[in-house]
């Protein structure tokens, strides 16, 4: 089975759980930047989610703790780096804006600056944020700053992130790269 089928399984058996039902599977593909991201919306789901969970449910990345403690963890365990995979998680760092960080998981990539993801509690809601683009703003074209898809304005938000890059759900370090 082709991973992009894996990938939409495992998000509807997430889904699933978290609504007791799946409604259907969403298509990741999303307009390039400046036209629109006209496939991003967001889920209500029966109980408010968590990031951290949904996150790790979807790319089957098995870190357990708040969001800006993944990078750490992850060291040793899984490959990471800076540059996106679909399939990966991006780790954006705790900051004043984020307090616990924030996880969402790579679901199409677009160019080498921007991806779409698939996440949860973005805005602190506890909704499900699908196919959302992420553009890279950083100076050295490294993830290191990033903006995100505001779906209720149909524009990219005015905050600038910081991430600490892309952790690769491969426990076999030498297959992703």
């Amino acid at each position: 089975m082709p991973w992009g089928r894996w990938l939409a399984l495992g998000f509807c058996v997430a889904l699933g759980l978290a609504l007791g039902a799946c409604g259907g599977r969403s298509q990741p593909h999303v307009a390039v930047q400046g036209q629109g991201a006209s496939d991003a919306k967001i889920v209500q789901p029966a109980s408010a989610l968590q990031c951290v969970p949904y996150a790790r449910e979807l790319s089957d990345i098995q870190i357990r703790g708040d969001a800006w403690t993944w990078w750490r963890q992850a060291e040793g365990r899984y490959a990471k780096n800076t540059i996106p995979r679909v399939g990966s998680v991006l780790v954006l760092s705790k900051s004043h804006k984020i307090s616990g960080g924030h996880l969402a998981v790579v679901t199409d990539i677009l160019s080498h600056r921007e991806v779409v993801v698939s996440h949860a509690n973005w805005l602190n809601r506890g909704r499900i944020h699908l196919n959302t683009p992420v553009y890279d703003i950083s100076p050295g074209n490294d993830w290191s700053l990033v903006r995100v898809w505001y779906t209720p304005g149909d524009t990219y938000g005015a905050g600038h992130y910081p991430a600490h890059g892309f952790i690769h759900p491969s426990r076999n370090l030498a297959a992703v790269f």
